[in-house]
This record gives C-alpha cells, sequence and structure tokens, in this order.
C-alpha cells in the first residue's frame, strides 16, 4: 500500500474452500433427509411361498368356496411431507481490522528490513575478514622477503670481511715473511761479516759425532763434543746384524741465532737410509742447541755419524 493509493483489505486465504465445504455439508443433509422420508413411505413387499412334501398322500377334498368378506374402503395414502431445505448459509469470514492489518505489514517490511540490514553485515564482515587474511598473507610474505633479504646481506657483508680479514692476514704473512727473510738476510751477512773476521773458521772433529767446534781466541773444543753427545742420545736404531763396515753419515746443519735449526741438507750417505733418516729426526729432536762459551750460537756444524758407534 502506497500513500496515494486507498487501503484495501486482503483477502482472507481459503475463503473458496470454505464455501466449497458448506456447499458439500448442506448437499449431504439434504440428500440424508430425502432418502429417509423416502424409505419410510414405500409398501411392504408380498412373499408367497408353496410348501412340497416328498410322500403321495391322496389328495385332499376341495375346501369349500370361501363366503366372500365386505372389502373394507381402502384408506387414503398420507402424502410424504417434504421438508422444506433451508438454503445454505453463507458464512462471511470475517473482516480483519485495517488498523491490526497495516501494523502486520508494517512489521513484516521491518523485519524484512532488519533481515537484509543484518545480512549485508554479515556480508561486509566476512569481505572484512576476507581481506584482513589477505593483508596478513601480503605482511607476512613481505617480512619473509625482508628477513632472507637481510640474512642475504648480512652473508654477504661477512664474506667480505672474512674476505678482507683473509687478505689483511696474507698481506701481514707476506710483510712478516718478506720481514722475516730480510732479517735473516742480514743475520747471514753479519755473521759472514763475523766469521771472516776471525781468524780461523769452523771445524770437524772426532768420529763417534762431530759437531762445530770454534778454534784460535773464541774457540771451545768441548762444545763440538757436548753438541755430537745430545744429538747421539736421540738417535733410534737398530744396527741389522747384516750391516757390512760402519759407513758414517754427514749432514750440514744451519742454525738460527735461538738454537733452533734453521736447515739439514744431507751432505754424505751412509748407504743406509733408515740410519740417515734416523740421524737427521735426532738432530731436529736436539734443537735448540746450546750457546758456546763465547754466549752465541755457531751459525753451522757439519754433524757425522756412524751407525755401529750409537
Amino acid at each position: 500500500m502506497t500513500g496515494n493509493s486507498p487501503y484495501s483489505v486482503p483477502k482472507e486465504p481459503g475463503s473458496i474452500r470454505a464455501i466449497i465445504l458448506a456447499a458439500a455439508v448442506h448437499a449431504a443433509l439434504f440428500a440424508f433427509l430425502w432418502f429417509g422420508i423416502h424409505w419410510q413411505s414405500q409398501q411392504p413387499i408380498a412373499v408367497e411361498a408353496e410348501v412340497w412334501s416328498p410322500d403321495i398322500k391322496e389328495a385332499a377334498p376341495p375346501a369349500p368356496e370361501p363366503t366372500p368378506l365386505p372389502q373394507p374402503t381402502p384408506e387414503p395414502k398420507p402424502e410424504p411431507v417434504v421438508q422444506e431445505t433451508a438454503p445454505p448459509k453463507v458464512v462471511t469470514p470475517p473482516q480483519p481490522d485495517p488498523e491490526i492489518a497495516l501494523e502486520r505489514e508494517k512489521k513484516r517490511k521491518e523485519q524484512e528490513r532488519k533481515d537484509q540490514q543484518r545480512q549485508e553485515e554479515l556480508e561486509k564482515q566476512r569481505q572484512l575478514q576476507k581481506e584482513q587474511a589477505e593483508e596478513e598473507r601480503k605482511d607476512k610474505l613481505k617480512a619473509e622477503a625482508e628477513q632472507k633479504a637481510a640474512k642475504d646481506k648480512a652473508a654477504a657483508q661477512e664474506k667480505q670481511k672474512q674476505e678482507a680479514a683473509r687478505k689483511l692476514e696474507a698481506d701481514a704473512a707476506k710483510k712478516k715473511q718478506a720481514a722475516d727473510a730480510a732479517a735473516e738476510t742480514k743475520r747471514r751477512s753479519d755473521e759472514m761479516k763475523r766469521m771472516l773476521g776471525q781468524a780461523v773458521g769452523n771445524g770437524a772433529a772426532n768420529s763417534s759425532g762431530t759437531a762445530a767446534q770454534s778454534q784460535g781466541p773464541r774457540g771451545d773444543p768441548g762444545y763440538g763434543q757436548k753438541v755430537g753427545a745430545k744429538i747421539k742420545s736421540n738417535i733410534i736404531f737398530n744396527v741389522p746384524e747384516s750391516l757390512a763396515g760402519n759407513p758414517d753419515v754427514q749432514f750440514d746443519v744451519q742454525l738460527l741465532p735461538d738454537g733452533s735449526v734453521a736447515s739439514i741438507r744431507l751432505k754424505k750417505s751412509s748407504g743406509v737410509s733408515g740410519f740417515d733418516e734416523a740421524v737427521k729426526r735426532a738432530i731436529e729432536k736436539s734443537a735448540p742447541y746450546p750457546k758456546d762459551k763465547t754466549g752465541t750460537v755457531p751459525s753451522s756444524f757439519i754433524g757425522t755419524h756412524r751407525p755401529k758407534d750409537q
């Protein structure tokens, strides 16, 4: 109903079915009354029957003619009373109150509007939750990408630092080697000058184990025996019984100022590789070598050893 159209009462549902049902009930009542009256006005039906006996008997004498009796005057039959059937009463359905119908229609529309609004709100909420979930997923992916990029950057920086540290270490090692080489060269040069300034050089002695010994004003005759005895104590070698003779091995040993071994060079082999190796290990093991009576370590000596003298 709009504001411009007049109010119209809505039809009550089921009015046609009510009218048809009322007409059917009246028709059934009329048929029941008509059949009841018609059944009561019918004459009774006479029934005749003959009785026969199976035994043969003589026929009975005929009965005398009956005296005719006076016939009674038949009474007139009463006319059937036809009851008048009242026409079916049309039940008019109660007309609804327009105000009540208007209020119901208003409430129905208001409920429909609320239901529609609730449905829209639920749909908006679902859409909002979906958008929030999508945003969270994007933020998570972005955070993971940023974290991975940060890790990669940190790993690259750490790698650069390690490479720079290795480069610095390599440069430092090279500088140290160069400095050590320069110091060694200077030390050798100084030692050479010192040796050239001496009246006599270094020599070798004795047969059991010979070490360099200084002679002249700065000589130390007992130094060679002391060094040879130290090396001999560190030689570990089992002399084979089949060894013929007593061949000697000679090593040219270069020393550093602190008594450590700078280099070992095989000058003469004994022909027994195992003994040569044992002597070389003993020379390395005997370091650092002691100073002589002048307070310095000789720059070199030649060690001679024989297997059967051990």
